[in-house]
C-alpha cells in the first residue's frame, strides 16, 4: 500500500466537495455520496470521509465511519473467553467504501481502508474490534486480504480486533 500519486488530503465531507462527478461503478454507493452522506454526517448517523485530490478538486475515494456493537455470541469461543462476559461489545462500522473509477487499481482501496483502521484506532471511544459487511465476493476477498475475519455462519460479516489493528500499527 502506497500514497496516492497525487496531492491529496483526507477531511470530512463538506459542502465544497463536488459529489456529482464521483462514480465507482456501483450506483448504490455513487448515490449514497450524491443524496445521502451529508445527512447521516448532519445526522450523526455516519461519518463520510473524502480522499480529495487537490489539483483535479475532485473525490478520489471515500468511506464512512459509525458506531456499532457485536453480539459477544456471535465471535469465535477463543476470542469470546478474553471479554467480559457481556451481551453486547463496542464496535466501528466500516460502513461503506469506494474508489472513484479514475482512480481505481493505485491501491487507493487499501489506502482509504488504512486511514479508516488508523482512525478507528485512534478514536478516544471505546471498539473492540472494526466490523465490514462486505458487499459481494470481491468486497469480500478484499477485505480477508487485510486481515479480517468472517463471523461464524455468516458469508459477508467480517471483523477485525482492535488488538490486531493495534499490532499492525506499532
Amino acid at each position: 500500500m502506497s500514497a496516492p500519486a497525487f496531492a491529496y488530503t483526507i477531511e470530512l465531507l463538506n459542502f465544497e466537495h463536488n459529489r456529482v462527478d464521483f462514480r465507482c461503478g456501483t450506483e448504490a454507493l455513487d448515490r449514497y455520496l450524491r443524496e445521502q452522506a451529508s445527512q447521516d454526517l448532519r445526522r450523526y448517523v455516519a461519518t463520510p470521509f473524502v480522499l480529495h485530490d487537490v489539483d483535479a478538486n475532485r473525490i478520489a475515494g471515500y468511506y464512512t465511519l459509525a458506531a456499532t456493537s457485536i453480539q459477544v455470541a456471535d465471535l469465535p469461543e477463543a476470542l469470546r473467553a478474553r471479554l467480559p462476559r457481556y451481551p453486547l461489545v463496542p464496535a466501528t462500522l466500516l460502513g461503506r467504501l469506494a474508489v472513484d473509477e479514475r482512480y481505481q487499481g493505485q491501491g487507493l482501496g487499501a489506502f482509504l481502508l488504512v486511514d479508516a483502521l488508523r482512525r478507528s484506532l485512534m478514536s478516544e471511544i471505546a471498539a473492540m474490534a472494526v466490523v465490514v459487511d462486505a458487499k459481494d465476493e470481491q468486497a469480500r476477498a478484499f477485505y480477508e486480504h487485510h486481515g479480517f475475519t468472517l463471523f461464524p455462519g455468516q458469508l459477508r460479516r467480517l471483523y477485525l480486533p482492535m488488538t490486531l489493528i493495534k499490532r499492525q500499527f506499532s
